[in-house]
């Protein structure tokens, strides 16, 4: 009886990467749409919210690079297993890491320059002529932050629906 009820469970991959679904999905949704928002309305400076916010913004793209790479591995041994529902899991899990990539590692480093140039020139970016263009940016980034959202739910949602037979 136990070994029956036992080989019902679903394997250990899926778990493991269930289980980084929600860590990766749980810290995103926090560190953007609780916490930032947060330090911006409840610290004076917006120069020591943004601070903060893009350490942790920063902390957060390093977990999701990780977890993401880790989540594809996971995919592809289950796709290899037999698993044919990892092939959309993979998928969006690339999506998201994509997200990542481009949002954090593609576009930071831009908006980092335009906080140095207005450093240089003795005021924070919010007051510098490199207003506008940090604005656009942030703007870029916080639509891939979005959809990186917003791909995050749909990975929950497919990756904690009940198996079919044999995955």
């Amino acid at each position: 009886m136990f070994s029956s009820s036992y080989s019902s469970l679903p394997p250990l991959p899926h778990r493991i990467f269930l289980l980084l679904t929600v860590v990766w999905a749980g810290s995103l949704w926090t560190v953007g749409y609780m916490v930032a928002p947060t330090l911006f309305s409840v610290l004076p400076s917006r120069e020591t919210a943004g601070l903060i916010a893009g350490q942790l913004f920063r902390t957060e793209a390093i977990l999701g690079v990780v977890v993401g790479v880790l989540q594809l591995a996971l995919c592809n041994l289950m796709i290899r297993r037999g698993a044919g529902r990892y092939r959309g899991l993979r998928w969006l899990v690339l999506g998201m890491l994509l997200c990542v990539l481009a949002g954090y590692f593609g576009i930071q480093p831009f908006m980092e320059n335009l906080k140095e140039k207005a450093t240089a020139l003795g005021m924070g970016v919010s007051e510098s002529p490199y207003k506008g263009q940090f604005g656009m940016l942030h703007g870029v980034s916080s639509v891939f932050y979005l959809v990186h959202s917003l791909l995050a739910l749909v990975t929950v949602w497919r990756a904690a629906a009940p198996r079919s037979a044999g995955e």
